[in-house]
């Protein structure tokens, strides 16, 4: 076997700055991933806005100009639309002052994600009737002196959930808005594609989250993927493999064949994405690969959709898979799905899986660099083994269920890997960091819903605590 040898801080350097943002992660050879615009699940967020107030008021005054105070508005939150255009399109703006309106404005709304509910005054339609009617998820935007509704807003989420409340004089607040409506509309448009010789107990979890986010699942079979493996190129895979090869700090183990047949993999996917209209797969892999079911190892595949804002995920995990189409489409963050591996004598956890994205930094950002490798768990097959950023905070989260999100944060304190020395490379899986928690023994002790945690880089609990209050789902800290 040939063991990578020591990368010099020079050669890491140009790694990091030269080859990795030139070759685009192989982007010359293979398709882009919107070759044909956006899709539906990246189009912006359609949030309907909607001004409550009354034909007599008293708050905050009585000669208070309603429809002016309505226009200063409209130009404020036109600001807010310019400013996110490729995320969010405001529609509406109407003025109700009766609740004998609410149920035509209702009509009226079309394909909406959400509704921002803006009282004026007071007293003034209810937010309760807004909720009733429109039965989308509704933010209350309640600025100083426009009346007392905000009041009432924990009661009526306690009661019918998906609203929340933003009580500020600061338009630019709604900015942290504008990821949760991003991915409200994300998740609504996306299509996920299961493959798995028994759908069984995930296709009751589908129907979970497709009622409660509106995501689209559609389930395979192993038979589906060989079908549709000798449809790839594969001279295009052979050229996209050798290029991605000249990428890499080093191959270790892998042979070309098996590099070309990750390759070809990857070219069936994009096809297969392509036909069904979809934006994410997650394969029950295991089974696949022991019993010689697949084609070739996924594992490349998944670390390429990962990079680009799409989805490939391990082992037909939907809850895991979920968790990327939150947290990613509302940060840009691609996700890392962890095999957690504790050590309570250090207060640590590593993170360990034979699947990560390069980008892991931003979908936006450098690439880290690099070796290709056997599968840990196989000794056969291609994966990446990457070198995560050290030092920075890490968001650890997973769907419990569609209604419950269980999460902690971390601080990245190493990786394991062999070009970097550490003693535990050739343990358990090939992408691995080595992180600080704030309490594992407590962590490990009430740990449940699975093995599987989804890591982010970033401290993204406030934004996960919005999306759980406006989109319905309980947040539950593990920590």
């Amino acid at each position: 076997m040939d063991k990578p040898t020591g990368v010099t801080r020079r050669q890491f350097a140009c790694t990091m700055c030269g080859a990795w943002l030139a070759s685009r992660y192989c982007g010359s050879s293979l398709k882009a991933a919107a070759t044909a615009g956006p899709q539906p699940w990246d189009q912006p967020a359609v949030v309907a806005k909607v001004y409550l107030s009354a034909p007599t008021i008293h708050w905050p005054n009585v000669g208070l100009d309603v429809k002016k105070e309505v226009a200063e508005i409209e130009a404020r939150l036109a600001e807010v639309e310019r400013k996110h255009a490729t995320k969010l399109r405001f529609t509406g703006g109407q003025l109700l002052t009766g609740a004998d309106q609410v149920e035509a404005w209702a009509k009226s709304l079309g394909g909406a994600d959400a509704v921002l509910a803006i009282p004026a005054s007071q007293p003034s339609v209810p937010v309760t009737a807004i909720v009733d009617a429109a039965k989308l998820p509704t933010l209350c935007f309640s600025r100083p002196y426009a009346g007392h509704q905000w009041s009432g807003i924990a009661a009526l989420r306690k009661k019918v959930g998906r609203v929340d409340v933003l009580a500020t004089s600061s338009y630019g607040g709604l900015d942290a808005y504008v990821p949760v409506w991003r991915a409200m509309h994300h998740l609504r448009h996306s299509k996920v594609l299961v493959v798995a010789q028994s759908p069984a107990g995930r296709q009751n979890l589908a129907d979970g989250f497709n009622k409660q986010f509106g995501t689209t699942f559609r389930f395979l079979t192993y038979d589906d993927l060989n079908a549709a493996f000798p449809k790839a190129d594969a001279q295009q895979a052979k050229r996209a493999a050798e290029e991605f090869t000249r990428g890499a700090l080093k191959v270790v183990e892998p042979s070309p064949k098996e590099i070309h047949d990750a390759f070809r993999f990857y070219l069936m996917v994009e096809d297969l994405l392509e036909r069904e209209k979809a934006n994410a797969i997650t394969v029950d892999c295991f089974p696949g690969l022991l019993g010689k079911k697949l084609p070739a190892y996924p594992c490349i595949s998944w670390s390429k959709l990962n990079d680009q804002g799409r989805y490939g995920v391990c082992e037909g995990d939907v809850r895991s898979t979920m968790t990327q189409l939150l947290i990613t489409s509302a940060t840009g963050m691609p996700g890392f799905v962890s095999d957690p591996v504790f050590d309570l004598s250090r207060n640590e956890v590593v993170h360990a899986h034979c699947v990560a994205a390069t980008k892991m930094g931003g979908l936006n950002g450098p690439s880290s660099p690099y070796l290709i490798r056997h599968h840990l768990e196989t000794a056969e097959g291609a994966v990446l083994q990457v070198l995560m950023p050290v030092g920075q905070t890490i968001t650890v989260g997973e769907f419990a269920d569609p209604a419950k999100f269980l999460v902690s944060t971390a601080e990245v304190t190493g990786t394991t890997a062999e070009v970097t020395g550490s003693p535990d490379a050739e343990r358990g899986c090939r992408s691995k960091i080595r992180t600080r928690v704030t309490d594992a023994e407590k962590w490990i002790e009430n740990y449940g819903s699975g093995l599987h945690r989804v890591i982010f880089y970033g401290d993204h609990v406030a934004a996960i605590e919005r999306m759980g209050r406006l989109m319905g789902f309980e947040v539950v800290k593990e920590i």
